[in-house]
């Protein structure tokens, strides 16, 4: 039986929960496969890169948990953008989400693959990406609960699995467990080529990667929608990104580097596995590539449950098609899982018809989509803080640090992001299908103004007169 009533999401996530789902977040794809591209691109220095990214990463959440603390709903982000920056704002940044998390799967489900290759390197990419979305979508039609323990499952075993490789990495700097131990040291940071061996220009192109990296840390503002205590889990889920910055990120990728030199890591694979069957360690490259397969599929996990609960919200706006909202009876909005695995069979397609080259481009995409939506957070959270008083102000129960001085500079790390797409050839083609998508999503939400009814639902007028008083009151 389904349940079409729009408010009935079940507040199943606990502390735990959320505290491993944005643990999680940070901790996919983009550590396990993509860190070999920036690795390629800046050498040692990409961990300057990775800090500097965490950093913003790391305001751009604090700014959503500034929000989602005082009001947590569903899709919460494109809610406040539309609040605070007007209903264009909240369309397209809703939706801009949704694509964001298509791309980012579809760059998920392509890692999985690669890993697969390791045991089977005969089958066909695209078969194990079939599989992949048809065991996912499955888990997210259950209830909440199941897919939090899911998530808590997936990541325990990830981070069990950073800790063990940079406990064995340390082990083998220092005792020497390799077949070459002469080539293994710290040194390796800056011995081959310098700690900036590829120069300024590679350690600037290296933030198209690195900041995919961190893609999807948003869904803690999405969660806060089924958080059993929103005021109490966003804020201790947001404030661990220093934490798993610098240890699954700056402290990993360092050992890496330090076992073996950066310019022996190529992008064929994941360089965890790489690593440890190179210094003849098979057994724990095999164990590895269990791990980072088990990190995709959290990934994937991770991206339908945001996306759907994106678009479930904006469907409660008449943003997106009323079905949207229908919601099982275990709480969870069935058609937007649905919708999403059926976009994701794009992935399908592509790993057939180009499966050399699918990573690189969906990654270049996503990071577009992903800093246009942190650039709307940021954006709303600054709007909606210049239009409260002082007592308004002193009042809230998670405020942004450094205010306003950091949303400024974090603002202008984004601008920067983009303009780095624009230098490679590669990565460029990330701006055209940006500029294109935001200029549909425009084209769209003016036709739908102009008849004032939403091409989505009959009562969208409604809604969109909430957001109008919403917006009125906000200022």
């Amino acid at each position: 039986m389904v349940n079409e009533d729009t408010a009935g999401l079940s507040r199943g996530l606990t502390t735990r929960h959320i505290r491993f789902i944005a643990l999680g977040s940070a901790i996919g794809t983009g550590l396990f496969y993509g860190s070999s591209e920036a690795i390629d691109q800046a050498g040692p220095s990409v961990l300057l890169a990775y800090l500097i990214a965490g950093a913003a990463v790391f305001l751009v959440l604090r700014s959503l948990g500034e929000m989602a603390v005082d009001n947590p709903v569903p899709g919460s982000f494109g809610e406040y953008a539309s609040r605070h920056l007007g209903r264009l704002a909240g369309f397209v940044t809703g939706w801009t989400y949704a694509f964001e998390m298509v791309i980012v799967c579809i760059a998920d489900v392509t890692a999985l693959g690669v890993y697969m290759g390791f045991w089977f390197p005969d089958v066909p990419r695209w078969i194990w990406v079939l599989a992949t979305l048809f065991v996912i979508g499955a888990a997210n039609l259950l209830s909440v609960k199941v897919f939090g323990e899911l998530e808590f499952w997936f990541t325990l075993a990830k981070v069990t699995a950073i800790v063990a490789m940079i406990l064995g990495g340390i082990a083998i700097l220092v005792f020497g467990f390799s077949g070459n131990p002469d080539a293994t040291g710290v040194s390796n940071l800056w011995s081959h080529g310098g700690f900036f061996p590829m120069g300024v220009e590679g350690f600037v192109l290296s933030f198209a990667v690195v900041v995919f990296a961190f893609g999807g840390t948003e869904i803690i503002g999405v969660t806060a929608g089924e958080a059993e205590e929103p005021h109490k889990t966003i804020p201790r889920a947001v404030n661990t990104v220093p934490v798993r910055v610098l240890l699954f990120y700056v402290l990993t990728l360092a050992v890496i580097m330090a076992i073996t030199p950066w310019d022996s890591i190529d992008s064929s694979g994941s360089p965890f596995v790489q690593i440890f069957d190179s210094v003849g360690l098979t057994s724990a490259a095999t164990v590895l590539n269990v791990v980072v397969i088990t990190a995709a599929l959290s990934a994937i996990n991770s991206d339908i449950f945001g996306a759907g609960r994106m678009l479930f919200g904006m469907a409660q706006r008449g943003q997106a098609p009323a079905i949207m909202t229908a919601v099982s009876r275990n709480g969870v909005p069935w058609m937007t899982v649905i919708v999403m695995t059926g976009a994701l069979l794009i992935g399908v397609v592509l790993n057939y018809v180009m499966p050399e080259n699918v990573f690189a481009v969906v990654a270049s995409i996503a990071t577009f989509a992903t800093v246009w939506v942190w650039l709307m957070i940021v954006l709303s959270q600054y709007r909606a803080r210049r239009s409260m008083n002082a007592e308004q102000a002193a009042a809230l129960r998670f405020p942004v640090p450094l205010w306003p001085y950091a949303q400024v500079v974090t603002i202008v790390f984004m601008l920067f992001v983009f303009v780095v797409l624009a230098f490679s050839a590669e990565t460029r083609v990330a701006l055209y299908v940006g500029v294109v998508w935001l200029g549909l999503l425009s084209v769209v939400f003016v036709a739908r103004q102009r008849t004032r009814v939403s091409p989505f639902s009959a009562y969208s007028h409604q809604k969109d007169s909430r957001v109008d008083a919403a917006e009125v009151h906000s200022e």
